[in-house]
């Protein structure tokens, strides 16, 4: 898009971290896609495949502020370039970077925003952090649990939700939603205040 090249002053890029979905639609470590596929349906926008941010892409409004939502077409582990890619072309600043992801330390459908941080093995934020060279985006954190037992956690996100979870997990995915408009027209504080004090 032609657009792409110009100065964006008050753009923001919202990223929704997983694996391809015809394969792993569904599964845990989605819920960060999972997210921005909410947002962009509940704005009646489409998410469409960008050849050169290797990721699909929609653009929308929410109040004033323009925002583009993207999902890397990579594997999560590979989430990096297709997010540095699309910040490069939309030319959105770090600040105004948002990642939404699974998160194995809050319990199922806990949520909470913030400001960089570490990644918690979490390899995806691994992958994005080192492309753009700082922690310091913000984040939605869309908790999936711990593993049972001993079961690794490499295996337990790339499973789907049990029924009761599943439902837990589809009204979550609504309030990340809503958590990402805050933080795009109210600020990071506003949406901790908000969310937070509800979680």
């Amino acid at each position: 898009m032609e657009e792409g090249r110009g100065v964006a002053d008050d753009r923001w890029l919202v990223v929704g971290l997983g694996n391809p979905e015809a394969e792993y639609g569904g599964t845990r470590h989605n819920v960060g896609a999972d997210a921005v596929r909410t947002l962009v349906a509940r704005e009646h926008a489409e998410l469409s495949r960008n050849r050169r941010t290797r990721a699909e892409v929609a653009e929308l409004r929410l109040d004033a502020h323009r925002v583009v939502a993207t999902i890397p077409s990579s594997y999560m582990n590979r989430s990096g370039g297709p997010v540095q890619a699309t910040a490069s072309w939309f030319k959105v600043p770090l600040e105004r970077v948002i990642v939404c992801h699974d998160d194995l330390d809050l319990p199922v459908g806990a949520l909470k925003v913030k400001r960089g941080g570490g990644t918690a093995g979490h390899k995806g934020l691994r992958d994005v952090e080192r492309a753009l060279g700082s922690p310091d985006y913000l984040r939605v954190r869309i908790g999936i649990g711990r593993p049972p037992g001993r079961m690794p956690g490499r295996d337990y996100v790339l499973r789907r939700f049990p029924p009761a979870e599943r439902e837990v997990i589809d009204v979550t995915l609504e309030q990340a939603a809503d958590a990402i408009a805050s933080l795009v027209t109210d600020g990071l504080e506003p949406t901790q205040n908000r969310f937070h004090a509800s979680g």
